[in-house]
């Protein structure tokens, strides 16, 4: 970020960073849970992407927006949660629900865009964010997936949309194995047949076994 005017580069805390863990998926697969479980587990900070304020803003954004808009405005809360992140983790590790990934492979799928465009736009502002200690991208069989979206208490646009909308599924799922296979942080978890508890110990043991955190 060198070539950036100072008053743009990301501001830089000079501190011991703790370990920045991010869960990836599409809805109802879990993140939400997990995320508050691991939390819990580092006794660490927990983030959602988007945070305040931009998620106070979303929804009118999603029906007023046309895509390209759209996409500045999440890049936008994108950005502001790395900023969020930086502070942080000078400490407390910081867990977040959802990260760049997100950003790019549902964006990606609700406008019927390729993966690679939506990256092209914004490969600017990539070096920007943190990025994270370990990346988690959780999946689990079709049946699963359903199965939880028919119990689920708070149910949301998004998941509607999975089951609503033609080939929304099965799109997002070939978006988000698109970005991890580019993301060198990424490490794939099946969540079929797993209870949080399990999940969470999985992780934790993945973490422990690349020298990537501790407990």
């Amino acid at each position: 970020m060198t070539a950036l005017p100072i008053a743009y580069q990301p501001r830089s805390y000079g501190g011991a960073e703790q370990p920045f863990i991010v869960l990836e998926g599409v809805s109802g697969i879990g993140k939400s849970t997990l995320a508050r479980l691991l939390t819990q587990q580092f006794q660490g900070t927990a983030l959602h992407t988007l945070p305040r304020p931009h998620n106070d803003w979303s929804k009118l954004v999603n029906s007023r927006l046309a895509p390209l808009p759209q996409l500045a405005f999440y890049l936008s809360g994108l950005l502001h949660s790395s900023d969020s992140v930086r502070m942080a983790r000078q400490v407390t590790p910081v867990i977040a629900d959802r990260y760049q990934s997100s950003v790019i492979a549902c964006h990606a799928a609700v406008h019927g865009i390729a993966v690679e465009h939506v990256r092209q736009l914004t490969a600017p502002f990539l070096p920007y964010l943190v990025q994270p200690t370990a990346t988690f991208y959780l999946h689990c069989s079709e049946e699963t997936l359903l199965a939880r979206l028919r119990t689920k208490s708070d149910i949301k646009q998004d998941d509607k949309d999975l089951i609503e909308v033609p080939g929304r599924l099965k799109q997002l799922w070939f978006n988000f194995e698109t970005v991890a296979a580019d993301d060198p942080t990424a490490v794939w978890i099946s969540t079929d047949g797993k209870t949080p508890d399990q999940l969470v110990h999985e992780i934790m043991q993945t973490l422990r076994a690349g020298g990537r955190a501790c407990a």
